[in-house]
């Protein structure tokens, strides 16, 4: 709370809530009462002084704050001061017009004192003087700061996708909270709409400093027209009563408009968020002795000239000159107090500092493809990629960790990277506006578009124009828009390289997760019976056969069963697989009972179980090897074109060396035990891989 609010709740209690709610209204309408209803000369003196103490406050504020958010209601506050000032000339007008003709107090101490102390009570000079200030405000001030929101406020609406864009990054990728994040996000709106407010609060200065000039000449026509018309005056005494009165007027005001426009430059114009403008300038000046010496050098010589005011031009370049002197012999810093604060990148010694941490997972944009992350072009890329992880912790049985996005200018303009621990798995282009028109197969229809592939599947695809979209979706082609095909390859490579995301840090939070809702399981297998790194190595050989850990109950449990006697992890995976069996076969199948797979014959499979079945047995030949890679490849393949899961029957001594095996020819190809087939399931055998003597 700060020191107002503090004061108001002492003295008004639970009432101050009201007070700061009501001020601005309050203000409104005493702004537009001065302008209907006739003030008092000694009100006017307040009001006046009033207005001149607000644009001076105005400017104390600008130059002290540090961002321009932290003065974020400047803009409102140049409304009011702005009307505040007009209204005052409204009234002021009024009494000058009706009392103007009893003297120059007419219209309170103030005018007249601006009337004839600082112009001497010539009207003439105070003509010139308020000629002179307008020009100032209106060409120079006004001019310059109008300028400059403008541009502030291109700037800013151009840099908000970037800095979205960071602070998503940043949320991704752990560095912040979303509490924070929505703080930063909040924060880059309102800047934006700050300088885009402030580009029109500009005009109010331009338009009060015309209304100054035409006031002016308003007050002094009717000032003649009523002194000479309605008090019968002389031309002499009009002048001098109601033109000295409006002059004195037009200053009263106009001071406190050039405040303002000062204040709404400093405003604009702050650079750096560190210090107040102050600051700024004097670290920043006055840090160069040579630029001082050599500018008391000039005034030295300047001050020699005969006929020159030698005395002043010499008594500023010594002191400027001692100036320089004690900035220059100033000692230099101790190597403690160096070595407090941070050394900056690039200017000393290397430290743990500059060591970034690699991203579990990124995803690398080039610049065309920023606009998918910015939300305010529609870009939706990153609720895509948060539906990607939800879905793929929903299926697959752990949190993967976050994505990292950020753009990179290495790229091409319509790539992108996705990267595992620093290590590129994926890569391909996409052009935002466009469709990716993908031929599931057998589709002959031509397309007018880019031929290219599906980066997550291989599949033939064309790059098409959003006029084509219905009618490749009528041809049978599956269109999708850009954001979706990289969600969908991400998707996949996660989905690949799913044990390679579970880390030590993924496996203890899957732990701490179940120890929520079955606490004694945990307390009792893990790490008691079942070590962490065991644990983790299980379930990594699970998901490298793209077997899903969702039932951690059951994984769990079936440790608890097998780890007293069993300590090696490949094993307890089998025992694992064995009652996960169920969910594998529907995984595969999905609900059907009957399962066509693939077999191997009879005298190969004889030759594998003695040579893969014991340690002790003979090698396998490397003929027999890759014959069975590339055959195994090749069944599988048609099994897919037929719409049929590629799935091969093998003996359980043999099915770990046979999985590893044909893992690399035949990605998608999954390799089960006899002992996986559920009792509920019937088995019809298919496709027979055969020897090369068969």
């Amino acid at each position: 709370m700060n020191p107002l609010n503090q004061t108001l709740q002492q003295r008004f209690g639970r009432h101050a809530a009201l007070l700061p709610g009501i001020a601005a209204p309050v203000l409104v309408i005493a702004v537009l009462a001065m302008m209907v209803l006739p003030l008092p000369p000694w009100l006017l003196d307040i009001l006046f002084t009033f207005n001149i103490a607000i644009a001076l406050m105005v400017m104390m504020v600008a130059a002290h704050m540090l961002k321009p958010l932290d003065f974020a209601a400047f803009p409102a506050v140049l409304l009011l001061t702005t009307l505040l000032r007009l209204s005052l000339n409204v009234a002021s007008t009024r009494v000058v017009l009706l009392e103007g003709h009893t003297g120059p107090g007419a219209a309170g101490a103030v005018i007249e004192a601006f009337g004839h102390f600082l112009i001497g009570g010539n009207f003439a000079v105070g003509l010139i003087v308020f000629a002179i200030l307008v020009v100032i405000n209106f060409v120079v001030v006004t001019k310059g700061a109008e300028r400059i929101a403008e541009v502030s406020a291109r700037f800013a609406l151009d840099a908000m996708p970037g800095k979205q864009m960071a602070v998503d990054a940043d949320l991704s990728a752990g560095i912040i909270d979303e509490k924070e994040a929505k703080r930063r996000r909040l924060e880059v709106s309102e800047e934006a709409d700050f300088f885009g407010s402030m580009d029109g609060a500009s005009k109010f200065v331009r338009g009060d400093a015309i209304a100054g000039i035409l006031i002016l000449f308003i007050n002094i026509i009717g000032g003649f027209a009523v002194g000479m018309a309605q008090h019968g005056l002389s031309a002499g005494q009009a002048a001098n009563s109601y033109i000295l009165l409006a002059v004195g007027d037009a200053l009263v005001a106009q001071i406190p408009g050039l405040l303002i426009s000062v204040a709404a430059a400093m405003v604009v114009s702050r650079v750096g968020k560190e210090q107040d403008l102050g600051k700024q300038i004097a670290t920043q000046m006055f840090t160069s002795p040579r630029a001082l010496a050599i500018t008391a050098g000039v005034l030295a010589i300047l001050g020699l000239i005969p006929g020159m005011p030698n005395l002043v031009f010499l008594s500023i370049a010594g002191l400027i000159g001692y100036t320089a002197w004690v900035l220059a012999h100033q000692p230099e810093p101790s190597e403690e107090a160096a070595a407090a604060p941070a050394v900056p990148a690039g200017d000393g010694e290397a430290s743990w500092d500059d060591l970034q941490p690699v991203d579990q997972l990124g995803l690398e944009l080039g610049y065309r493809l920023i606009s998918l992350v910015d939300k305010n072009r529609s870009g939706d890329l990153l609720t895509r990629i948060k539906g990607v992880r939800r879905k793929f912790a929903q299926e697959v049985g752990f949190l993967p960790p976050p994505v990292h996005v950020r753009d990179n200018l290495e790229l091409k303009p319509s790539g992108y990277r996705i990267s595992l621990r620093g290590v590129v798995v994926g890569e391909g282009e996409a052009f935002p506006g466009m469709y990716l028109a993908i031929n599931p197969g057998g589709i002959t229809t031509p397309l007018i578009g880019t031929a290219t592939t599906d980066p997550a599947f291989g599949l033939p695809a064309h790059w098409i124009e959003e006029r084509q979209k219905e009618a490749a979706q009528m041809a049978g082609f599956t269109v999708v828009d850009s954001e979706t095909v990289m969600a969908t390859h991400l998707s996949h490579l996660m989905q690949v390289h799913a044990a390679k995301l579970l880390s030590r840090t993924e496996t203890q939070q899957l732990v701490e997760h179940v120890a929520k809702q079955a606490p004694k399981l945990i307390e009792e297998v893990v790490p008691k019976m079942v070590p962490i790194a065991v644990f983790q190595k299980v379930l990594q050989l699970l998901l490298e056969e793209s077997v899903h850990i969702r039932d951690i109950r059951t994984i769990i449990e079936t440790l608890a069963e097998h780890a007293p006697t069993i300590t090696d992890p490949v094993e307890l995976a089998k025992r694992v697989r064995v009652s996960l069996s169920p969910a594998i076969v529907q995984q595969i199948y999905g609900p059907s009972k009957e399962l066509n797979v693939i077999a191997i014959d009879p005298p190969l499979e004889r030759l594998l179980v003695q040579a893969l079945g014991n340690a002790s047995g003979p090698a396998l030949d490397p003929g027999v090897a890759d014959m069975l890679t590339r055959s195994a490849a090749d069944v599988a393949m048609k099994q897919e074109e037929t719409g049929v899961p590629p799935c091969l029957l093998v003996p359980d001594t043999i099915r770990n060396s046979v999985a590893r095996l044909v893992r690399r020819a035949a990605p998608r190809l999954q390799v089960l035990a006899h002992s996986e087939i559920p009792e509920t399931h019937s088995i019809r055998i298919g496709p027979i891989l055969r020897g090369a003597a068969s």
